[in-house]
């Protein structure tokens, strides 16, 4: 763990509302260890094109290592939140999060996944632009997430949100996104 920067406490941040297009209220709140089976459940219910694009691998679900690794967090070096539907049969319905570089804590690498019927309505663009914001306020001047190269979307989003697209030195699968915190077109 890196220690240059202090841990703060875990879920300090109270829920957020959004609206989003169509009147859809959501509530965004830190990501917390008793969230493991809605977690799970999520995950489970992207589809296998959404799990590919998330984990640039098809799985069918989240071993037990690896949910605990995306639950159990500190909110510090590890930094996560889940946006759930206010009237919805899967309360889960996007998670989004960053993670410190261990040798440069300005720096951080993004993640975020949208459950597929809630694409297109304008939370993924929400997600960027909060873990923007909170990352900024946290001292990081950098975002960066491998994206593959096929998803259009997601590069699209980020191309929108300022980020900058390079060529990834694993290949031409994968596409490096970086956003710079202080850009001031994320805070739209």
């Amino acid at each position: 763990m890196n220690t240059l920067l202090a841990p703060a406490p875990v879920a300090t941040e109270a829920p957020e509302h959004w609206m989003l297009a169509g009147g859809h209220q959501v509530r965004l709140r830190p990501i917390a260890a008793a969230d493991a089976a809605a977690e799970q459940a999520f995950f489970s219910a992207l589809s296998l094109d959404s799990r590919h694009k998330r984990f640039h691998i098809g799985l069918r679900e989240l071993s037990p290592a690896l949910l605990k690794l995306l639950t159990e967090v500190d909110q510090s070096q590890h930094v996560a939140w889940v946006v759930e539907a206010q009237a919805s049969g899967h309360p889960v319905i996007a998670d989004a999060r960053y993670v410190h570089d261990e040798d440069r804590p300005e720096r951080a690498e993004f993640a975020l996944a949208v459950a597929d019927e809630w694409q297109g309505r304008g939370l993924g663009r929400r997600l960027i632009a909060h873990l923007a914001a909170h990352a900024r306020q946290h001292g990081v001047q950098r975002l960066h997430g491998d994206i593959l190269a096929d998803n259009r979307r997601m590069l699209a989003l980020m191309r929108d949100q300022g980020a900058r697209l390079t060529a990834h030195p694993d290949g031409a699968q994968l596409v490096r996104a970086v956003l710079c915190t202080n850009d001031p077109v994320i805070d739209a």
